[in-house]
């Protein structure tokens, strides 16, 4: 089947979870087909794929998309069972560290993050955040660009949650005139950006050039507030960049991202210097 030759991505060989999960749903679709009777290439035309990629999702070594499941649940009349993985195989198809931020942000009551070198990931649009991914020299496949961008986009479910999360961004002026992708990209991450600020629960920042120093100089800064009253930190430049829960450590963070929302222009602020930055162009 032309442009859907590969059904999924492939396993990364160091999440455990991620090749537990794609073997075992892939085990569950081998029996399943053995047990109607279907040869693999059989399989294979009826969902509008390969028999190669049919032996390697069942080996566990490709990732199924969620249509590959509701096809093959359709055509082994599975009633359901099959469709039914697709809420873990969902997360499996995002690299590990992505997951385990994601669970974080999903859990958060209040989040806050301060950039200084890309606009935050939260707040891109699939076309800026390809752009960055293309421009970091890492050599990556289109399969590998689609898999990073879908992984960073799944994270914005954060703005549709409910009750909604406060949610505060602190952007550096210089992240919001580099123009990643672009004119077209980068007016078009701009127009975003306006729209989410204008959320009731989303504050958006932005930290002029001509401020001077401030505790952001270091690094990217993150505290995320649980809802059981948890408190999750990191920061590029403090602690190796891992995220810490010591209330020492923490205050310590709290205090820096407090210090730089003082400094930035304030949210109306920062609302007319983008909506200014547009009216550049």
């Amino acid at each position: 089947m032309d442009g859907e030759e590969e059904p999924g991505w492939e396993v990364d060989p160091d999440d455990d979870w991620g090749v537990a999960v794609v073997a075992t749903v892939g085990r569950q679709l081998r029996l399943r087909r053995e047990a109607s009777g279907m040869r693999a290439a059989d399989f294979g035309r009826a969902v509008g794929y390969g028999e190669d990629m049919v032996y390697k999702v069942e080996s566990g070594k490709r990732i199924p998309r969620p249509e590959y499941l509701d096809k093959a649940d359709r055509v082994l009349q599975a009633g359901g069972l099959l469709a039914a993985m697709k809420e873990d195989v969902e997360k499996v198809r995002y690299p590990k560290k992505v997951r385990e931020l994601a669970e974080l942000e999903a859990r958060a009551v209040e989040y806050g993050a301060y950039v200084g070198l890309s606009v935050h990931g939260l707040l891109q649009t699939p076309e800026h955040a390809r752009a960055l991914f293309e421009v970091s020299q890492s050599a990556y496949t289109e399969a590998e660009l689609e898999r990073l961008v879908a992984a960073r986009m799944a994270r914005k479910a954060i703005f549709e949650r409910s009750p909604a999360p406060a949610l505060s961004f602190v952007q550096e002026e210089v992240t919001l005139r580099r123009q990643v992708g672009g004119t077209m990209v980068w007016r078009q991450q701009l127009e975003h950006l306006l729209g989410v600020a204008q959320l009731r629960n989303v504050t958006v920042q932005v930290m002029p050039t001509d401020s001077g120093a401030h505790p952001g100089l270091s690094g990217k800064i993150e505290v995320l507030k649980l809802g059981d009253g948890t408190v999750v930190g990191r920061s590029d430049g403090a602690y190796n960049g891992r995220p810490i829960s010591d209330p020492k450590q923490l205050r310590i963070l709290e205090l820096r991202f407090s210090t730089i929302r003082a400094q930035a222009l304030s949210p109306k602020e920062s609302l007319a210097f983008i909506e200014h930055l547009l009216g550049e162009t």
